[in-house]
Formats: C-alpha cells, sequence, structure tokens
C-alpha cells in the first residue's frame, strides 16, 4: 500500500499543474510504484463541467499515464464556492506495485 502526500503553497500559484502530477508521479515511481486510475471530484458552482469533461479525462489520462474519471458537484451555495469565489478539487488515486 502506498500513500503519498504533496502539500503546496502559495510560491506554487503559478506553477503548471502539470508539474504537481509530475511530481506526484515521481514520488510514486520512486517507491515502486504506478498510477493505475483516478477518480476526480470538482467541486464549484460554475462553470458547468459537462462540456468539458471528456477534454478533461484525455488531458488528465495523458499526464498521469492512467484511466481518470471526473466528476462534479456544486457546493450547494455554501462557503466560498457557494458564493463563487473559488473551486475545490479532490482526487484520489488507486496504486500499484510497478512490474
Amino acid at each position: 500500500m502506498f500513500f503519498v502526500s504533496c502539500a503546496y503553497a502559495s510560491r506554487d500559484a503559478n506553477v503548471a499543474s502539470s508539474g504537481f502530477i509530475d511530481h506526484a508521479r515521481a514520488l510514486i515511481e520512486s517507491r515502486g510504484g504506478r498510477i493505475d486510475h483516478v477518480d476526480v471530484t470538482l467541486i464549484c458552482e460554475e462553470p458547468k463541467i459537462a462540456p468539458h469533461r471528456e477534454a478533461m479525462m484525455a488531458r488528465l489520462g495523458e499526464a498521469v499515464g492512467a484511466s481518470v474519471h471526473v466528476k462534479a458537484t456544486t457546493g450547494e451555495k455554501l462557503g466560498f464556492i457557494g458564493r463563487q469565489e473559488g473551486v475545490a478539487a479532490m482526487a484520489v488515486a488507486t496504486l500499484e506495485r510497478a512490474g
């Protein structure tokens, strides 16, 4: 079983998100693992994700080298997400031992 945690600070605000993916994948691979599947949940009021979902899954799949599923939900008009001041994302990855 693998557990990888990546924390980022404000210094990373202008870094391409693919850099974070590359970093996480490198950490996993350095420990003898590989990414098998990623499940992503986006939490936002706007924009609607459906028109972009397939493209997002394809691009993320290319970046991680595995299958990716993207889904979305709203913040139910609560907090900073509900006030449309920001968005949140959660991702869970299934990892396997390489080889």
